[in-house]
């Protein structure tokens, strides 16, 4: 099987609008590519580059200088964002997340480059410097420049993953309830791989688990297929591919500056309870994940891939994303009290490491039942 390189509800805080699929999946062939699907890839965790990122096509250095030209598209979400084109080819137009204040823009460094890194799919994110030409006025924030061009820093870029998306209409996605019909016997991926994607979820807090959220991938080789040549896939893979409201803790309304929060997420359990297996995550409207019961296999496999991680790839994750730019308690209300950290401080950093280190020693030094449920 190839091998990925890396890697859109009002209440929900992410409006999503539908159209027709143009390469429409049937509900069998869906079924069937979910039943025998796979979700995680071998990797080589402590050889993984957390700053350099995933390579291959369209990747970007750290802090690379992007000049682009805006595209007037539709966009899905209320996160500040648009689309431009790589100077010199209209064909390469990328999505550009940006603003200091867009919890967006680390939560998707962080959580994509750690699901990469342990060897779990996602898009491919580059934290970057972008140069728009012909930025229209609604695209707020930005540097402006002696040119008229506007500076976007700090601004965070998505490649797509490898594969075409099975869909029986667009923006589909899949639901959590979904991965439990893979079937190992079937030669779909083993109850390990799912309960450590699980609670891989809970360890980032993926709340925002609609089901576009999730993609559904074929990885076969070859030309996509056309829509009257509705064939079964051989290669299906499921990920997450929006990771932006993560690493924090969640509230009904979205309200942002609940992620990439470091109070609120170093405060935040793996497991609900003191004893037991279940993840201690809950999902606000439309949500699709919430509080999983994790089995054993999967417990210890997360643990052995969160285990092979030095001190310095979590130091670089942290720094990578530049979360170093992000107050400790966003849009902290100093009336209530309670001592703030000034972005920039290394303290940051430090927090953001021991938390993570914190919320490993919580899966390792769990033990659960052979198996959460019967699936």
């Amino acid at each position: 099987m190839p091998v990925f390189v890396s890697t859109c509800a009002v209440l929900a805080g992410a409006c999503v609008f539908h159209h027709a699929s143009s390469h429409p999946t049937s509900r069998s062939n869906r079924r069937d590519a979910i039943r025998h699907a796979q979700v995680w890839t071998k990797t080589e965790v402590g050889s993984m580059d957390l700053v350099a990122g995933p390579q291959g096509p369209g990747a970007f250095k750290p802090g690379e200088m992007i000049t682009c030209d805006y595209q007037e598209m539709d966009m899905n979400g209320l996160s500040p964002k648009f689309m431009c084109a790589i100077a010199g080819s209209d064909k390469d137009v990328i999505k550009v997340k940006y603003g200091r204040d867009n919890a967006e823009v680390y939560g998707e460094m962080l959580s994509s480059r750690l699901l990469w890194a342990v060897g779990f799919a996602t898009d491919r994110m580059y934290a970057v410097r972008v140069i728009c030409r012909g930025c229209p006025a609604w695209v707020e924030g930005g540097t402006p420049m002696p040119s008229g061009e506007r500076l976007f820093d700090p601004a965070t870029v998505e490649r797509k993953a490898a594969g075409h998306e099975i869909e029986t209409y667009a923006n589909q996605g899949w639901g959590w309830n979904e991965l439990d019909r893979v079937d190992a016997k079937a030669g779909g991926a083993p109850i390990a791989h799912r309960d450590a994607l699980k609670l891989l979820a809970v360890f980032i807090y993926h709340s925002d688990s609609k089901p576009e959220q999730q993609r559904l991938v074929c990885l076969d080789e070859g030309p996509r297929p056309t829509p009257a040549a509705d064939v079964p896939c051989a290669h299906p893979f499921m990920f997450i591919q929006d990771l932006g409201l993560t690493f924090g803790r969640t509230d009904i309304f979205f309200h942002k500056e609940n992620y990439v929060n470091l109070d609120r997420w170093a405060g935040t359990t793996i497991w609900a309870a003191q004893d037991g297996c279940v993840g201690n995550l809950y999902k606000p409207f439309l949500g699709t994940l919430e509080r999983p019961p994790i089995g054993e296999a999967g417990r210890a496999f997360l643990a052995d891939l969160l285990g092979q991680l030095s001190d310095k790839q979590i130091r670089d994750l942290f720094t990578s994303a530049r979360v170093d730019l992000r107050s400790r308690k966003p849009a902290l209300d100093h009336s209530k009290g309670g001592a703030d950290v000034d972005p920039g401080d290394p303290q940051l950093i430090d927090g953001w490491v021991a938390a993570f280190k914190d919320k490993r020693e919580q899966i390792v030094d769990r033990r659960c039942p052979a198996q959460a449920a019967v699936r």
